[in-house]
């Protein structure tokens, strides 16, 4: 039985020390059959312990398993989660609060990917909140990013949530496949499009608009000469059905060889909209100036799904972030993988693992 499996204990204030290690314990848990139990958590944030996100991740997760879970309350430093048969279907989740939607779904998608048949989950909560992917930057980075590795997947926004009201309301569709494919991606193509969508909600018009132009004009700065569509999303008095008020901007550049690298900024009270758009610009141009093929968020991003894909993968990153550090380290302990890592902390790196050739069980 797989209650019956020995537990892997997993310190949850090593390194990073926040939710990523939650995050994917929990998912390699349900994904193996393995029980854990995860003490310390969060011990190195200033509100430690489960929050109103990192419950509903464990919640979802458990509810996709079947998990036995002891320990899921608010504040609570240790959780045991004995996972059992990963089921599809139908499902929804509330976060109840500005809570990252784009947080469960990256606790919940390596799950969904080798569930029995289509799965459909709606989140509400927050789609573009500090500390967090934005949603767009899921939606057309991660999502066709990992797609090169065999994942189907689509989000589908039907209203966006930003702090403190949230009131965020997306949709996650996975087709499951039987094995992930592996990735051998180093050093990127030559940029030959960047795209991008700066969105206002309950705000005029020309927040969206100068956070674009902003973002344009600091790529153009920079030398870039290729095409630049910015995408605006606003919405006018009448028609606009977020709590809100919020914004925020995504860009992606994408190269010769359909790479993709991502950028992002999000608008905050007293914020100007030009400090916006040219944050998130400053960010593509940071990442894209070390020839990496990845950004240094889609860095970590990655490291469970060339764990899990069959054969050999290498990647270069932009950044070796203490979240991708993390990251390697949870999977190595639940794996039995081993990763190769090249680089110092914060700046480019290579990775590479052989996978484990996961497949599907039905």
């Amino acid at each position: 039985m797989r209650q019956e499996r020995e537990i892997i204990e997993i310190d949850g204030s090593i390194l990073e020390g926040g939710g990523q290690i939650l995050r994917t314990s929990l998912a390699l848990s349900a994904l193996t059959g393995r029980p854990i139990r995860i003490y310390n958590i969060r011990a190195k944030r200033s509100n430690p312990g489960l929050q109103a996100q990192h419950l509903t991740g464990v919640r979802a997760v458990a509810e996709l398993c079947n998990a036995k879970v002891e320990g899921a309350y608010k504040g609570s430093m240790e959780l045991i989660f004995i996972p059992g048969k990963i089921r599809s279907g139908k499902f929804r989740f509330d976060i109840g609060t500005a809570g990252s939607i784009s947080l469960v779904i990256q606790a919940i998608l390596p799950v969904l990917v080798f569930a029995p048949d289509r799965v459909e989950v709606e989140i509400t909560g927050g789609t573009d909140v500090r500390w967090s992917p934005p949603i767009d930057y899921v939606r057309y980075v991660m999502l066709p990013i990992l797609s090169k590795l065999g994942v189907k997947a689509e989000v589908i926004v039907y209203r966006r949530g930003h702090y403190p009201r949230g009131g965020g309301h997306v949709k996650l569709i996975v087709e499951p496949v039987d094995h992930l494919n592996s990735i051998v991606d180093v050093e990127r193509g030559e940029v030959k499009e960047i795209r991008g969508r700066s969105h206002c909600v309950k705000l005029p018009k020309h927040v969206s608009e100068r956070q674009a132009r902003a973002a344009e004009e600091y790529l153009r700065s920079r030398g870039y000469k290729v095409p630049i569509n910015i995408e605006l999303e606003y919405y006018p008095p009448d028609r606009d059905p977020h709590l809100g008020p919020g914004s925020g901007i995504v860009l992606w550049a994408i190269t010769d060889r359909d790479e993709i690298l991502g950028g992002d900024a999000l608008g905050e009270k007293g914020k100007p909209a030009e400090e916006v758009g040219r944050e998130a610009a400053e960010k593509l141009v940071e990442d894209l100036s070390t020839n990496m093929a990845f950004d240094r968020h889609m860095g970590d991003m990655l490291i469970p799904y060339i764990a899990l894909a069959e054969g050999y993968s290498k990647i270069g990153v932009a950044k070796l972030t203490l979240h991708t550090i993390t990251n390697v380290h949870i999977v190595e302990k639940i794996l039995n993988v081993k990763f190769k890592v090249q680089g110092e902390q914060d700046k480019p790196g290579v990775i590479e693992v052989n996978g484990i050739g996961y497949r599907r069980r039905l």
